[in-house]
């Protein structure tokens, strides 16, 4: 999936993968993460999600990184806030209070932006990307992030014989496979969703489970 592909989406403002609500996933498993209330907290591929604004809320120092400008400036727009763009470096930041967020290719993100990150939310990252980019991702993670380090993560699963992606579906296998030799890996939640989706339903699919893993990582 090229970066291309996202910023078409977003000029032509096709955005059915934006959630309205903040994610009840979020709300319900963040404190298992047990982080202080100013703990610095990653988004990666964070749109303009109002799971931010939560974050923001509860004291964290919040890191995002989003492709699109119109997705970044939507964000800020939408929720009244004020905010200041600056070109230091590689990436335009346009920060606003506790909140950073860096437009751009994740990809071509380094490890000097995300000092003393505590933690990452991951709900729209790594379903976003087919299987052939999803490992380079988790390598290119896990070099951002070299110390111990919590990821609350957010997955599909379904039969892709029915619906292709994106959201691309990823097995617990597959999270066996990208995880484990670096973190611990515990599953939350799972549940069949698909009657939250009516779309998926018109695209075909007869299961659509949504799963909540804490991944930890101990260096």
């Amino acid at each position: 999936m090229q970066a291309e592909f996202w910023l078409e989406k977003w000029e032509a403002y096709e955005i059915g993968f934006h959630q309205q609500e903040i994610n009840a996933y979020l709300k319900a498993y963040w404190p298992l993460l047990k982080l202080n209330s100013n703990a610095k907290v990653f988004v990666p591929l964070c749109g303009k999600s109002r799971d931010l604004l939560w974050l923001l809320e509860k004291g964290h120092q919040v890191i995002g990184i989003e492709l699109s400008p119109i997705a970044i400036r939507h964000f800020f727009e939408e929720n009244g806030m004020d905010y200041c763009i600056s070109y230091d470096g590689a990436f335009p930041c346009w920060e606003a209070d506790n909140l950073i967020i860096l437009e751009g290719d994740f990809f071509k993100l380094n490890a000097s932006y995300l000092q003393d990150v505590s933690a990452i939310f991951d709900r729209a990252s790594l379903v976003a990307l087919p299987p052939e980019l999803r490992q380079q991702y988790v390598r290119h993670l896990q070099s951002l992030f070299p110390k111990a380090i919590q990821i609350l993560l957010v997955a599909f699963e379904y039969d892709q014989d029915e619906m292709n992606g994106p959201p691309f579906s990823i097995s617990d296998e597959e999270i066996q496979v990208l995880y484990q030799n670096d973190f611990n890996i515990t599953q939350l939640f799972e549940a069949n969703v698909l009657n939250e989706y009516p779309k998926f339903s018109a695209y075909g699919l007869k299961e659509l489970l949504e799963k909540v893993y804490l991944l930890t990582r101990q260096v």
